[in-house]
């Protein structure tokens, strides 16, 4: 098993290419268990940031982890997200001290707003440097923003990364956002990377799985790791799926695998509407 390789952020700080997410988990009480263990199993293997958000479960996702980094925290890098409806000068705090408490730590490592609403970007980044002031936060970043979002934030912002939906079916952000992205030195943080398991019986992505003798959701994940500055960050709710995603890293697609991943999902001809979702 290879290491896993990291990305380094404008901060300087190195972060695993590969981390773990938390959508729709922490909500069902029979799961808890095996969600528990699947993401200290990810812990262990190396995949040590964790993604997560106040919107999750209405909080119940960042109640989970923090269960499951109980004793482990500096082990972890903790990301997490403000709703845009909480981020202007006083709620961003408020909604930064309860995400807090229910990941029971003093601090989030990277915050970010989860989309952009109606509050003003200077608001909202004045009130991530208080947090980065009063230690409450590492550094921030932004989630679900295109070409034209990152271009209104205040100049000489600390952004950190711009975490998007990124996937084999999901092409649009390399024509423009990345390249935008790359100019700015800010890593994408790729979320669903496998499309929430929804493309793994295309045809294509089952051949190239055949030659490697490796599964359909291992090369769709291979394929976003294959830039240098993407993280991603697939969520897995049991140890036997974590274990098939961290096995992705070893995974190195040809040249040929890439040309028949581009036949059967093209690269975007044109800018593209950022999707979310």
């Amino acid at each position: 098993m290879t290491a896993v390789r990291t990305v380094t952020l404008p901060s300087g700080t190195q972060v695993p290419a590969l981390g773990q997410g938390t959508w729709y988990m922490g909500d069902d009480r029979s799961r808890r268990a095996g969600e528990l263990a699947a993401l200290r199993r990810g812990i262990d293997l190396g995949m040590t940031l964790i993604d997560t958000a106040e919107m999750y479960g209405s909080g119940a996702a960042e109640e989970l982890v923090g269960e499951a980094i109980r004793g482990r925290r500096d082990e972890v890098f903790l990301v997490s997200k403000v709703l845009p409806s909480n981020a202007d000068a006083r709620g961003t705090v408020d909604a930064c001290r309860a995400s807090l408490r229910r990941l029971g730590t003093d601090r989030i490592d990277l915050y970010l707003l989860h989309w952009r609403g109606g509050v003003p970007f200077a608001e909202t980044v004045e009130a991530f440097e208080s947090l980065v002031a009063d230690g409450s936060i590492g550094s921030w970043g932004v989630s679900n923003l295109d070409v034209d979002d990152l271009a209104d934030l205040p100049g000489g912002a600390r952004l950190q990364t711009d975490q998007i939906l990124y996937n084999l079916t999901r092409r649009g952000p390399e024509y423009a956002l990345f390249p935008r992205c790359r100019e700015l030195s800010v890593p994408v943080m790729a979320y669903s990377p496998i499309e929430q398991g929804r493309l793994l019986g295309h045809e294509a992505l089952g051949a190239v799985a055949s030659a490697h003798g490796k599964t359909p959701a291992q090369v769709a994940l291979a394929w976003v790791l294959r830039h240098e500055d993407v993280i991603a960050i697939p969520k897995a709710s049991s140890v036997a799926h974590v274990e098939e995603n961290r096995a992705a890293l070893d995974l190195r697609l040809t040249d040929d695998d890439l040309r028949t991943l581009d036949a059967a999902f093209p690269p975007p001809a044109r800018k593209e509407p950022l999707d979310i979702l």
